[in-house]
């Protein structure tokens, strides 16, 4: 999938139908003349409905069709028949979709399994025929309801990335490389800032045919927190994965640093964060030394206050197994 294809945040329009309305025949026969009200009610009409797919992994299609209107319940009729529903419409979204009335933000429910269906505007009542108002003072009511009208909402569906490991870092840290040399995935690879603008994923392949998904997200900067960089567009992707893989560079400045200020922009954007199972990986350490990591880790040992560390090199093939080791036993404490 190309980079813009990856859409994970949409608003659209959604009109649910309106229901028929009832019918105020009279029973006319060739030998029953006066045979009373048989009017029929009418029928709903439409729901709006999200559900759940499991074969989508954006909303891309949702990019370019804004507008979904459910259909209109048909008129009752003669000898008591119910009009027809209307036709309800299908909202079909990936696993992990938040849905939100976009005029308060108020967030309406999350679609986190596969065919799980939730109705987000129910199609108006349909009006009930004059058989229903007959009675003893009145024989023939020649009146009937009208159907209740549809209801209409602006709806914003934002995609929240379902993973098992998310890997959190600085621009620029090796995650998409990471990323390419684990898994299949193709994610855009570059020497400068911002590479990933949108989440890459892939499966990685663990032993006995067992595996698990990996998410590059866009790098966090300092800041992130209020919106700066890429902000609050990559954090949110970040609250679903069940393990998260802090990546910091072996040539960064101060490694214990670059993790602490990592860790205080999640803790700022949902200290909920800071309670997801934790590793972190020095990437490109096939620039280091046997010295050199000794010192690294008697500072880490110091610093990371028992969050467990490893080193590693995307390119060198280095402590990759060791990873997804570490990873599986995460994943499956």
């Amino acid at each position: 999938m190309t980079e813009g294809n990856f859409v994970d945040y949409v608003k659209v329009h959604v009109a649910s139908g309106k229901g028929g309305q009832g019918s105020a025949h009279l029973r006319r026969e060739k030998y029953v003349d006066k045979g009373g009200p048989d009017g029929g009610d009418g029928g709903r009409g439409g729901h709006v409905i999200v559900r759940g797919n499991k074969n989508l992994w954006t909303l891309v299609h949702y990019k370019f069709q804004k507008h979904f209107k459910a259909g209109h319940g048909e008129h009752g009729g003669k000898q008591r028949s119910t009009g027809a529903k209307g036709e309800d419409v299908y909202l079909e979204v990936p696993l992990g979709t938040v849905v939100r009335d976009t005029e308060t933000n108020q967030v309406l429910f999350e679609i986190t399994e596969d065919g799980e269906e939730k109705i987000v505007l129910e199609g108006g009542l349909g009006g009930r025929g004059n058989w229903h108002f007959k009675s003893s003072t009145n024989q023939t009511p020649r009146y009937a309801q009208p159907g209740l009208p549809g209801e209409e909402k602006q709806l914003t569906l934002e995609l929240k990335v379902l993973a098992d490991v998310g890997l959190v870092g600085f621009p620029n840290a090796g995650k998409s490389t990471l990323l390419s040399v684990m898994t299949s995935a193709k994610p855009k690879i570059a020497d400068y800032e911002f590479t990933t603008l949108k989440p890459n994923l892939g499966i990685v392949k663990y032993r006995d045919f067992r595996s698990f998904v990996m998410a590059d997200i866009p790098g966090i900067i300092e800041g992130a927190a209020e919106g700066k960089g890429l902000g609050h567009y990559f954090l949110r992707h970040i609250e679903r994965n069940a393990t998260l893989l802090f990546l910091i560079p072996a040539d960064s400045a101060d490694i214990s640093r670059e993790y602490e200020i990592l860790l205080d922009e999640l803790r700022r954007y949902n200290p909920e964060l800071l309670h997801k199972k934790r590793l972190v990986a020095i990437s490109k350490s096939d620039m280091l030394d046997e010295e050199l990591i000794h010192e690294i880790r008697q500072e880490l040992d110091k610093d990371l206050s028992g969050v467990p560390y490893l080193f590693i090199s995307s390119v060198a093939q280095k402590g990759l197994q060791e990873l997804k080791d570490k990873l599986w036993v995460l994943l499956n404490e």
